[in-house]
């Protein structure tokens, strides 16, 4: 027999001539010929032939396809010269109406069957090791001497005919100071299944316990690894059990057929087109990929939005790429809760001011138009006129269809768990992301003041309660949009409002959300929100990270996105709605065309002018 010393650096033609004379002593292919691709099997009769290959096609990310076949074809010239696939696989794997039957060395004995029979090859990670390794990333299962870990998830595959199945993924444990060192050096390697599709916590996967893989080895985690997710040409296995073919064939898990062809040949990529990662939550552990092109517009984005016209310091609350995680962490929600109103105007009746509700509705909008659960919840004094409002905005233009609407009353100490969760259960919340915009927030004496240090309580239901209550459910992520410090969400920035706003000491609200966004006009970070959702939505990078790399590109819908973008058109039509109904100017208390004390006309405008 031969070990595994060297194994790596021989040539694939040598280690297939090794492996056909049943001369190797190891149960897996990780770390062999480096630097060349090795590739997952699947045979199959020829009439299933046309639909698995549309379903690779759809199914990229985990099943690239580097060669089809002709039936009874033993051969894949384009992949190696001398190769065949009845011998050159160390362990094959019988499957019979969709059950695992055995394993073989060998096919020869199905020759006759092989006939009409048509082999797939497809893509493996095994052939990204080398490029992982000089990134300077050690390669855990390699050093640990097992094969890798693969994992079914609840991630559904793109269906095509009889085959349904969920997607596979290999983890493989990676130091956090490497995880973009690690995109980066897979990305371009689309033939070996690409950049990761999920870093962080295994249950967003649905996968439950590390240490039991449903194929290969537990590779040990070391302290400070971050399990990193990619997709799997395993997923091929599921397919084939779940077509339930008479018979069909496959290698073993983790012992690939290794091809002639090396990795060298990754297309030249500019600066724009690198993956960042950003961490987008602490529980579950959440990270997420963006361009580096998408990230820089979207800090862009966030510098016109932080200029201060109104002269209140707000530069000193400034958190730097928190519109960016905010989003992100928003991109992946499914469900998000948007409140907003702050009633300033206590001698008036409606005691509203106009900024917040443009910017809530315009997140609304780009929300619907992602496909995403949305509602608002606001006071329930209020409900009439936002009612009123939603119902317009849907005439103007603004939402395709009117947005469910919602109140809160804290009736006991469980009030806000039951109102965010199905039956007060944290496992199972009903939105993944709450954001508040110019929204009154309480300050440390429980009191709401607006900038002129006025207690508002009395107009303001305890909608603060549900992010506090956030903070104890695991995968409920908050953001908060303000302009003056007293709005909230602000709390993550309360010591520099007390320092630096105002009325600071007293009106600084004391509730924190996981993302601040501080703006010139809160309005301008809704609208900022919905451009760089629009800019996430657009990145290929971070769309194929969204959908796990299974399914097509959501590109073609981004005519339909763009039209969701605020216009200038759009929002002067809301703001003569708002004046109409009485909801004034939060500065002057004016019912003219302005918002904070600042006209529409050639303020407003022209930032939503910058923002488009």
């Amino acid at each position: 027999m031969i070990l595994t010393g060297g194994l790596k650096s021989l040539l694939p033609n040598v280690l297939r001539r090794i492996i056909r004379c049943d001369r190797l002593s190891i149960s897996n292919t990780s770390g062999m010929a480096e630097g060349y691709k090795q590739a997952n099997v699947v045979i199959l009769h020829k009439s299933l032939a046309d639909d698995f290959e549309k379903f690779c096609h759809a199914n990229d990310g985990p099943l690239p396809l580097l060669y089809r076949s002709k039936p009874g074809d033993w051969k894949c010239p384009s992949l190696s010269s001398d190769s065949d696939i009845r011998t050159d696989c160390l362990q094959y794997r019988i499957y019979e109406h969709g059950a695992c039957t055995g394993s073989l060395k060998s096919l020869k004995e199905y020759s006759e069957q092989l006939k009409d029979m048509v082999t797939f090859y497809l893509g493996c990670s095994f052939s990204f090791e080398k490029a992982v390794r000089n990134a300077g990333i050690p390669i855990r299962n390699v050093e640990q001497k097992c094969n890798v870990s693969m994992y079914k998830t609840s991630v559904p595959c793109y269906s095509v005919s009889t085959f349904c199945c969920d997607l596979v993924v290999t983890m493989r444990p990676i130091p956090e100071s490497k995880l973009e060192a690690a995109v980066v050096a897979t990305s371009e390697l689309k033939e070996a299944h690409g950049a990761p599709i999920h870093m962080g916590d295994p249950g967003l996967l649905g996968i439950q316990d590390l240490s039991k893989p449903d194929y290969g080895d537990p590779v040990h985690l070391h302290p400070g690894d971050i399990p990193v997710f990619w997709a799997c040409g395993v997923t091929g296995v599921e397919a084939v059990i779940s077509c339930r073919a008479p018979l069909a064939f496959t290698h073993s898990p983790g012992c690939m057929f290794i091809t002639d062809l090396k990795n060298d040949n990754v297309p030249v990529r500019s600066s724009r087109e690198v993956p960042q990662v950003q961490c987008i939550s602490q529980d579950p552990l959440h990270y997420s990929i963006v361009s580096a092109e998408a990230a820089q517009k979207i800090k862009t984005l966030e510098t016109l939005i932080g200029i201060d016209p109104g002269d209140r310091g707000i530069i000193h609350l400034h958190r730097q790429d928190e519109l960016l995680k905010a989003c992100l962490s928003i991109s992946h929600a499914r469900s998000v809760l948007i409140t907003t109103g702050f009633p300033t105007h206590f001698t008036y009746e409606p005691p509203e001011e106009n900024d917040g509700p443009p910017g809530a509705l315009a997140i609304a909008a780009i929300l619907q138009a992602l496909e995403k659960e949305v509602a608002i919840v606001t006071d329930q004094r209020a409900m009439n006129l936002n009612k009123k409002i939603i119902e317009e905005a849907v005439q103007i233009g603004i939402l395709k269809r009117p947005v469910p609407l919602l109140s809160y009353r804290s009736e006991s100490a469980n009030s806000a768990l039951m109102f965010l969760c199905e039956n007060g259960n944290p496992g199972r919340p009903r939105f993944d992301h709450l954001i508040a915009i110019e929204r009154a927030g309480m300050a440390a004496d429980g009191k709401y003041y607006n900038a002129r240090k006025v207690n508002i309580k009395h107009l303001v239901d305890p909608i603060d309660e549900l992010f506090l209550a956030a903070q104890t459910i695991p995968g409920v992520t908050t953001t908060g949009v303000g302009d003056g410090g007293n709005e909230l969400g602000m709390g993550k920035v309360k010591d520099a409002v007390k320092k630096h706003i105002k009325n600071g000491d007293v009106i600084a609200c004391d509730v924190e959300a996981d993302f601040t966004i501080v703006a010139g006009v809160s309005n301008w970070g809704g609208y900022a929100i919905a451009c760089a959702l629009y800019i996430l939505s657009t990145c290929e990078i971070h769309d194929r990270y969204l959908r796990k790399a299974v399914g097509f590109p959501q590109l073609p819908k981004k005519t339909f996105w763009l039209s969701a973008l605020p216009s200038v058109t759009k929002e002067e039509k809301l703001l003569k709605t708002l004046v109409r109904h009485g909801v004034r100017s939060g500065k002057t208390a004016s019912l003219e065309m302005e918002v904070d004390g600042l006209p529409f006309y050639n303020t407003h405008s022209l930032m939503i002018e910058k923002l488009l």
